[in-house]
């Protein structure tokens, strides 16, 4: 029997945190970064991320510049550059890692 990976949402990341959704004003993102996760992170490799880190999963769109310029939404993770920059070394790692794996 061939089971499919299940599409990670936004939403499982916000369950898996337990948090309410509470759209932030303007003045709540003074200080926050994003990290962008590339399509196709391995969802064990985000939520390992969101847990150690504490940062906030959001969506984001984006431009894509493939053939055409098109907008994409994808997963960010929010929160103070410091947790950022740790959270970005830590999941550059991992994917070297995983692409390494085969």
């Amino acid at each position: 029997m061939i089971t499919l990976a299940k599409k990670l949402t936004l939403e499982d990341l916000e369950k898996s945190k337990d948090k309410k959704a509470i759209k932030p004003l303007e003045k709540d993102l003074e200080n926050l970064y994003d990290l962008i996760i590339p399509p196709g992170t391995p969802s064990y490799i985000i939520y390992d991320l969101v847990e150690e880190f504490e940062l906030e999963p959001v969506e984001r769109k984006i431009s894509v510049h493939i053939v055409d310029i098109d907008e994409r939404e994808v997963i960010a993770l929010r929160g103070v550059l410091s947790e950022v920059q740790a959270a970005e070394k830590f999941l550059h790692e991992e994917l070297t890692e995983w692409a390494n794996s085969d």
